[in-house]
């Protein structure tokens, strides 16, 4: 039987330590695998250096970017109110009065209803596929002189400018990814045309549809 002699085995191979202190001993610690060295590689940051630039130019269309915004708020509150209109067409079916007229007519406003909380949405989130249903209703809108011609004439500069065509997109949807600190405060006077409109808009519903 082999018998495992430790000092033998000592004296012939020396504790892997010692021999490391022994090296170390005879010679400096290299810099290049110091690991207490300061790095020598040079890390920009990205986002400060193309941060200032895009928020710039976010700075520069903001103005006319909420006021597209706020003509997709108004497509909510149309669509909203054909919401209503829908649904009081179908007051005499409920009464026990069925009429398949009744139900075309409800189906007409569901469907408007439907169309504009969808075009509505996509002004509110600057979604290039709205560019033309809003550019068709703002033509056909502007038949109705002469409240109607200003509106819609207004929603056609809106999004046909030089400006209203770049924040529809893809570049300018990546600068307000980049820049969510750039903010719009609506000022009271939007706030009183805004309630000035939702006014109107009741007075038509309430003299022209549920009151004919």
């Amino acid at each position: 039987m082999v018998r495992f002699d430790a000092a033998q085995a000592d004296r012939t191979h020396p504790a892997a330590g010692t021999d490391n202190s022994a090296r170390l001993e005879r010679g400096p610690v290299s810099t290049e695998i110091n690991p207490y060295a300061a790095p020598k590689a040079v890390v920009e940051d990205v986002s400060d250096v193309a941060n200032p630039q895009a928020e710039a130019i976010r700075r520069a269309h903001i103005n006319h970017e909420t006021s597209i915004k706020g003509i997709g708020t108004l497509y909510y509150l149309s669509a909203f109110f054909m919401g209503l209109v829908a649904l009081g067409t179908l007051l005499p079916l409920w009464t026990g009065h069925r009429d398949l007229g009744t139900v075309a007519i409800f189906a007409i406003f569901a469907g408007l209803a439907a169309g504009f909380f969808l075009i509505g949405r996509g002004l509110r989130q600057l979604r290039r596929g709205v560019q033309a249903p809003t550019i068709i209703l703002a033509v056909l809108g502007l038949l109705g002189f002469p409240i109607g011609t200003l509106i819609n004439g207004y929603i056609l500069w809106l999004v046909l400018s030089k400006k209203g065509q770049f924040i529809f997109s893809p570049e300018y949807a990546a600068i307000v990814k980049a820049t969510p600190n750039v903010k719009y405060r609506t000022s009271l006077l939007a706030w009183i045309a805004l309630a000035a409109v939702v006014v109107l808009v009741l007075v038509f519903v309430w003299t022209f549809v549920l009151h004919r």
